[in-house]
């Protein structure tokens, strides 16, 4: 009798991880809404040419300096990071709840034929 193996790409699970794994940091090492924190920026990925991949950051409140966008290793790495405004001199505020410092981070596994030197950055407000 004759059996039939199927075979699987042995590194298709470790991309899956590398996934789950981004999530999970990303859920805990972040602050969240629960926790009087910030909840992370919606993302959108998509092509519409099958060529030229998009990605949009929802990252409201954020400036383009508190945003730093690299490609480490095929992978595409977007922080933001915003700090406390500074306290005008003459006015005395007792806080209860001040949420003014917030940060981000999202990482999208680039396709291997992506070209990292041709990768450019559009800041819209709104």
């Amino acid at each position: 009798m004759t059996q039939l193996v199927r075979f699987q790409d042995p590194f298709a699970e470790l991309t899956s991880l590398h996934s789950q794994l981004d999530d999970i940091f990303n859920t805990f090492l972040s602050p969240s809404p629960s926790r009087g924190g910030h909840a992370l920026p919606a993302i959108d990925v998509y092509t519409e040419d099958g060529k030229q991949l998009t990605t949009e950051v929802q990252a409201p409140g954020f400036t383009p300096e508190d945003i730093e966008i690299t490609v480490n290793n095929g992978v595409l790495e977007i922080r933001g990071e915003k700090h406390q405004k500074e306290e005008p001199k003459d006015k005395k505020r007792n806080y209860m709840v001040r949420e003014s410092h917030a940060s981000f981070y999202r990482s999208i596994v680039l396709p291997k034929h992506a070209d990292a030197d041709n990768i450019a950055a559009d800041f819209e407000h709104g």
